[in-house]
């Protein structure tokens, strides 16, 4: 256990205390001032990144470029922290909902994004008026280091706003228990959220999860399949087949299955695998061996089950202690046990169908429900995908991939992924207490609903 954590702990109230009395457009003034710092950074803040999570340049840039964003979008958020005022029933009273902050936000963060995810956080908390202890994964410590360092320049008596905790499995269940947290935003596999989940359920406390997602596309066969590969190249293979949003299950119609799985054949036989340091690069290695090993196991059990699988062999690319891998495409005439689970590594199972309600339904039967898409030019069928009777997901697209979401809308997802919603949108809200405030200016005390209760 970190010797420290109480202490973070109480030095996070107290910096609360006094951010709290700031006014919401000065805490966005401090956020700009941020993201002026990030943007200086932003080069070494890329670098940091790709050292760390071996994530590839662009990806990194991009990465960096998402925290900047979401810096953006709390300055201006600092002045829209609305609440509603309603008619009342009674005269000469007013109805509103005022938003107050929470207090300490923890923030548990995965490798994958070390730095936007916590962003998505920290931009909205902080404007809101709270302060946070972000946890990261130890497979990102500088990267959270290299944030809390642009914080500290700009951030003069308040630099205890973000505080760091480092440790493993035992700081993210003392944070979970600690009633001293206001909320708990965690990030990560969905087995991780159901481990810490009834830990501040317990206390009833507050619970923001994104947790994994088994994501599925569907090309339907008005698709633009030039448009389409791309799509899926980059949702299945994109940081090595290590994102949430990660595209893993494709079902293809029918008529047009021949012609698209000898496209992502050549697509996936033409990515360029190497270290993510180089700019040629298009994917790096997968974190760890553990990573590594896991790919292995599902690749095994498929082919001892004489499922076609093409790619997913290890590469050896330089560092002989790195895992790079080729993306596997995994052909199956029906859905497997495996395509159920989601197995963070770049593995793409393949189906055919034939209607767009056999589609759907095969989409939506998993337990997560994080990020989907449908490639195709029928307004029809991407409406259909869109409605109440379509897709399950929280994130639904037309004719783009999975991944790589924007950060003005929510992010986040149904079912198994957890429910919570980040970034944009009404997001902000996880962040802050509603109150409901009755003002009455008159000088009679009508109750609500009629009732009478007469002293005399």
């Amino acid at each position: 256990m970190n010797k420290n954590y109480d202490q973070t702990v109480k030095r996070s109230k107290d910096i609360f205390i006094k951010w709290r009395s700031i006014p919401a457009p000065q805490r966005g003034e401090y956020i700009r001032k941020f993201g002026e710092e990030l943007r200086a950074k932003k080069d070494y803040l890329a670098e940091t990144i790709t050292k760390e999570a071996r994530k590839i340049q662009t990806e990194s840039q991009g990465e960096v470029q998402e925290a900047i964003d979401m810096c953006d979008f709390a300055v201006g958020l600092s002045r829209q922290l609305y609440g509603l005022t309603m008619p009342s029933e009674r005269p000469n009273h007013r109805l509103q909902e005022l938003w107050h902050p929470l207090g300490v936000v923890g923030c548990i963060t995965a490798f994958n994004f070390p730095m936007a995810v916590f962003a998505w956080n920290f931009c909205l908390a902080a404007v809101c008026g709270n302060s946070v202890i972000w946890k990261p994964s130890p497979h990102s410590n500088l990267c959270a280091k290299g944030i809390k360092d642009a914080w500290d320049k700009v951030s003069d008596e308040f630099a205890d706003l973000i505080l760091i905790l480092e440790g493993e499995k035992e700081e993210a269940v003392a944070m979970c228990e600690d009633p001293a947290i206001s909320l708990i935003s965690a990030t990560g596999s969905t087995q991780m959220g159901k481990e810490l989940a009834p830990l501040v359920s317990k206390r009833l406390g507050k619970l923001l999860l994104e947790l994994g997602g088994n994501n599925a596309a569907i090309v339907c066969p008005s698709a633009d399949l030039d448009l389409t590969i791309k799509g899926i190249a980059f949702s299945a293979c994109g940081t090595t087949g290590q994102r949430c949003t990660s595209l893993r299950r494709l079902f293809v119609h029918e008529d047009i299955y021949d012609d698209c799985v000898t496209r992502l054949k050549t697509c996936f036989e033409e990515l360029i695998i190497g270290c993510p340091t180089k700019e040629s690069s298009q994917i790096g290695p997968l974190i760890s061996e553990a990573s590594y090993q896991s790919m292995q196991a599902i690749l095994t059990s498929l082919k001892d089950k004489k499922i076609e699988v093409i790619g997913g062999e290890r590469l050896e690319i330089e560092d002989p202690k790195e895992y790079y891998v080729k993306p596997a495409l995994v052909l199956v005439d029906k859905v497997e046990d495996e395509m159920l689970q989601e197995t963070f590594a770049p593995i793409l199972y393949i189906k055919t169908y034939k209607e767009i309600n056999e589609a759907i339904q095969m989409q939506n039967d998993v337990s997560q429900g994080l990020s989907s898409s449908i490639f195709t030019n029928d307004m029809r069928e991407s409406e259909l995908f869109l409605s109440e009777c379509g897709s399950d997901c929280g994130i639904a697209n037309v004719n783009i991939g999975t991944s790589g979401a924007e950060i003005g809308g929510a992010f986040g997802g149904e079912k198994d992924t957890g429910g919570g919603r980040e970034s944009g949108s009404d997001a902000w809200k996880n962040y802050m207490r509603r109150v409901t405030a009755t003002v009455n200016y008159g000088d009679e005390l009508p109750l609500a609903q009629g009732v009478e209760f007469d002293e005399s």
